[in-house]
């Protein structure tokens, strides 16, 4: 299953398909509170997927065949024990792709000649992904990191080593010298590569930077290129061949002391917001203006939800059971203000006061 939302992987996935581009989104529930609901849901929306494709006239049945195809393949793919918050199936003719969303996501089937990107797009906007750079003399790992985990990339030349007859770790720490090693050229050379390897990285795929080390090693790193000097440094020696869990809870107090910054900075500018009258809240407000291009900065308390009816001029509430309701509304809005170039942040429930979840700083 995929987890990680890249530029070029996002434009791929908005090309126009041959019809039937089908995209099938359910709710699903993290091992820890799991749902014996997650398997007979997917079950039912798998279902209705074909139904669609097998009552749509416009599908051929060639075409029918090869996009059911691809739904059987993706089923099996799907690993319900390591859900999160929402699971997106996405099949057209000769191909398949499942995301597993840490953001919840609406029951829904959609038939069309692209795939339904808004709530992958919000997902991923919500985790704020990073970069972890873990450097060590003789290993340089990277993992993409999220809100409550990071995995180990594979990929960009990642994770680099040194060979053994260049460089023995062993020796260094018998004799009490590893800072040393940070002073040969040898290791010069090895983090340069690593910078190199870094500066692609981060120039494919913009993201925050945080290098994870003892002192010495970021010191040198910071010294022969340049990737670290924009980057969060983390002194903690150790985790050159560490686990996941050891990198996150080494870079965890970090990321929650900058989250807190983040909300306080946020929250200063709605406040400068209102005494500009630049200021905008509650979702039909926003709906018009990110449909505008007028957002500069949107925030989201990161569990709200709405559930409503568009009447063209304005959203109100749905009632239960309305077939024409939107159940994404808030990922429309956050996707459309994405693709006018502002800025979004999700903020923690309550942040916002007044606001009711959501709120703006305005460009005029």
């Amino acid at each position: 299953m995929e987890h990680a939302l890249s530029p070029v992987t996002l434009a791929e996935l908005r090309r126009p398909r041959p019809y039937p581009a089908v995209s099938v989104l359910t709710p699903t529930h993290r091992r820890e509170r799991g749902s014996g609901q997650d398997p007979v849901r997917l079950r039912n929306a798998l279902t209705e997927a074909r139904r669609r494709l097998e009552s749509d006239p416009a599908v051929t049945r060639e075409r029918r065949a090869d996009v059911v195809a691809q739904l059987d393949r993706a089923l099996a793919e799907v690993d319900l024990t390591h859900a999160e918050d929402g699971l997106v199936i996405f099949a057209a003719p000769g191909e398949h792709q499942v995301w597993s969303l840490a953001r919840t996501v609406p029951e829904r089937v959609v038939l069309s000649d692209t795939f339904l990107t808004r709530n992958l797009v919000a997902a991923h906007t919500a985790e704020r992904p990073y970069w972890v750079l873990s450097v060590s003399a003789d290993r340089v790992t990277l993992w993409s990191g999220g809100p409550d985990r990071v995995v180990e990339e594979h990929g960009g030349g990642f994770p680099l080593e040194r060979r053994r007859e260049n460089f023995d770790a062993e020796r260094q720490m018998r004799i009490g010298d590893l800072p040393s090693t940070f002073r040969d050229e040898g290791t010069r050379q090895f983090l340069r590569e690593a910078d190199t390897a870094m500066s692609t990285v981060v120039r494919e795929q913009p993201r925050p930077l945080y290098v994870v080390g003892e002192q010495a090693a970021l010191s040198l790193l910071d010294e022969v290129g340049t990737v670290a000097k924009c980057a969060v440094h983390v002194p903690r020696g150790g985790l050159g061949h560490a686990g996941p869990d050891a990198v996150w809870q080494a870079l965890r107090p970090v990321l929650e002391e900058e989250s807190r910054k983040d909300t306080t900075a946020v929250v200063e500018e709605l406040v400068s917001a209102r005494g500009h009258r630049t200021y905008a809240a509650g979702l039909d407000e926003l709906w018009q203006s990110a449909r505008e291009g007028r957002v500069r900065l949107l925030a989201v308390e990161e569990d709200f939800r709405a559930t409503v009816r568009d009447l063209g001029e304005h959203l109100v509430p749905a009632e239960p059971g309305d077939l024409d309701a939107r159940d994404d509304i808030v990922d429309e809005i956050v996707e459309q203000c994405l693709e006018t170039g502002a800025e979004v942040r999700f903020v923690p429930d309550g942040a916002l006061g007044d606001a009711h979840g959501i709120a703006a700083v305005l460009r005029y």
